[in-house]
C-alpha cells in the first residue's frame, strides 16, 4: 500500500495488460517476483518502474490470495512516498490520493482487480493488530 505522511492512500487506473483489461483500478502496485529477488526488492523495483520514486518498501504479510485468475501469492508492504511522482505513461493511466473512506466508497463504485479487494481487506485487518500508524520508513 502506498500512502503519503497524511496517511492518504494511492489508487491507480492501468492500461491495458497482459492479464486485466484498460480501466481497472488498482489499491497497490503489482508484478512478479523474479528469480532471486525478494518480495521487498521486488516491491522496490516496481515502485521505480511504475510511480518513478525511490523507496525500500517493508513487507507487511503475505497471504495466498484465491480471487482473480488463479491463487497466488501476495506481499503487501507498505511505503510512505513523497507527493512528487513520475507514473510511467505506458503502465499508469491516472493516480490519486484518497483518504480512506473514499477510497473504501471507490472500491464499492469503480472496477478494481479482484487483487486490490483482497488486498485492501487484509492490509485493514492486519492494521487493526498491529500499533498504527506506522512510522515512514526506507525513503531513498
Amino acid at each position: 500500500m502506498i500512502r503519503d505522511d497524511t496517511h492518504q492512500l494511492i489508487a491507480q487506473s492501468l492500461l491495458a495488460g497482459p492479464i486485466f483489461p484498460k480501466g481497472l483500478y488498482e489499491v497497490e502496485l503489482g508484478g512478479a517476483v523474479n528469480v532471486g529477488e525478494s518480495y521487498e526488492q521486488a516491491a522496490a523495483r516496481e515502485l521505480a518502474e511504475e510511480l518513478g520514486i525511490r523507496a525500500l518498501p517493508r513487507l507487511l504479510f503475505t497471504f495466498i490470495n484465491r480471487n482473480g485468475l488463479s491463487p497466488h501469492w501476495l506481499g503487501v508492504h507498505e511505503a510512505v512516498v513523497p507527493d512528487a511522482m513520475v507514473p510511467d505513461p505506458d503502465e499508469v493511466a491516472w493516480y490519486g490520493w484518497l483518504t480512506e473512506p473514499e477510497l473504501r466508497r471507490a472500491l464499492l463504485e469503480w472496477r478494481f482487480t479482484p487483487d486490490s479487494h483482497e488486498a485492501f481487506s487484509q492490509y485493514l485487518e492486519f492494521r487493526t493488530t498491529q500499533s498504527w500508524p506506522c512510522p515512514p520508513h526506507g525513503l531513498g
